[in-house]
């Protein structure tokens, strides 16, 4: 079987965008499920659910494996990694104080006086 590549981040971003994928991630937390108890509390078709799943699957958030009749989903969550670390990313940067930016820039302007006239140069 040949590997397939990495999902992207705009796929993953994609499948998660969902609120109903992103419940059925939480459901998936606490253990594998069959396709059946997926659906059970949702308010939408086998079909639509069975959409739901196969989007995470593309993105690589769940795996589903056949055990006789039953198909089961398993929760990936390695697939988040990428995600994970981009977000991250911009955790390091403290969160910017617009307001006491404001201020600091009224206090430097009026401080300065009036900017010089444009001149020859």
């Amino acid at each position: 079987m040949i590997p397939r590549p990495a999902p992207s981040l705009d796929t993953i971003f994609a499948a998660l965008a969902d609120p109903t994928r992103r419940a059925i991630l939480t459901m998936l937390l606490e253990d594998d499920m069959a396709v059946t108890d997926v659906a059970y509390p949702f308010a939408i078709s086998l079909a639509a659910v069975s959409k739901h799943l196969a989007i995470l699957a593309e993105a690589g958030l769940i795996s589903q494996e056949k055990r006789g009749r039953v198909k089961w989903c398993k929760l990936e969550p390695d697939a988040m990694r990428a995600a994970t670390v981009w977000i991250q990313g911009f955790g390091q940067f403290d969160p910017m104080d617009f307001d006491a930016f404001e201020r600091f820039l009224d206090a430097e302007l009026s401080s300065a006086g009036p900017p010089p006239p444009a001149g020859d140069g």
